[in-house]
């Protein structure tokens, strides 16, 4: 039986959600030796609004974030929220910008990409994809899950495998709005799996 592989977004998610990611670097340090023992596969603690969240109101510098987050968790993947061609902002940059944003995360400790487009168009995804492979990194593209007349388990099916095709190595069914039912969840993912 294949082991279960649990990624936590403490460092990311937890306190975007409930604190307006106003968190800084000195409050995550002391909790990093705990979370490095649990074993998680990885721990999201970079992307979605933490790296402007840095600049406009912690006044830190997110890069050396990210440094000393993989100095402090040497023994778990460190992974972040990429939202595709947009990187980290709010419209869309150049590939080349791609590129380099993804070598540098790489290189200052950023072992897993998820990639998401909150409405699931794979152009958008297609050069996080390629950079995140290029530098070596884990990409793990998300579906943006949601329901409508069109959002349905053969379009959520045809676009994983488009995701695969592109070099997914991890298919990621991102839950944003708590759609995503139990019975509605093994379905969906048991047909992404078959």
């Amino acid at each position: 039986m294949a082991s279960l592989k649990i990624t936590d977004t403490i460092l990311r998610d937890a306190h975007q959600s409930q604190a307006a990611t106003r968190m800084s670097t000195d409050e995550m340090l002391p909790a990093c030796a705990i979370l490095d023992s649990v074993g998680y596969w990885s721990l999201e603690c970079w992307g979605g609004a933490t790296f402007d969240s840095c600049l406009r109101f912690l006044n830190e510098d997110p890069w050396e974030r990210l440094r000393k987050l993989r100095k402090a968790l040497p023994n778990t993947k460190l992974q972040m929220l990429f939202r595709g061609q947009n990187i980290l902002g709010y419209k869309h940059y150049a590939d080349d910008v791609v590129e380099q944003f993804c070598r540098k995360a790489i290189e200052n400790g950023i072992d897993v990409i998820r990639i998401f487009d909150a409405l699931n168009d794979p152009r958008n995804l297609m050069a996080a994809i390629k950079y995140t492979k290029k530098y070596g990194g884990t990409c793990e593209p998300a579906i943006s899950y949601t329901i409508s007349p069109v959002h349905n388990e053969d379009y959520f099916v045809k676009l994983a495998k488009e995701l695969v095709d592109m070099g997914a190595d991890i298919i990621c069914i991102k839950d944003m709005a708590n759609l995503l039912l139990p019975y509605a969840a093994y379905s969906l993912i048991k047909r992404l799996k078959k």
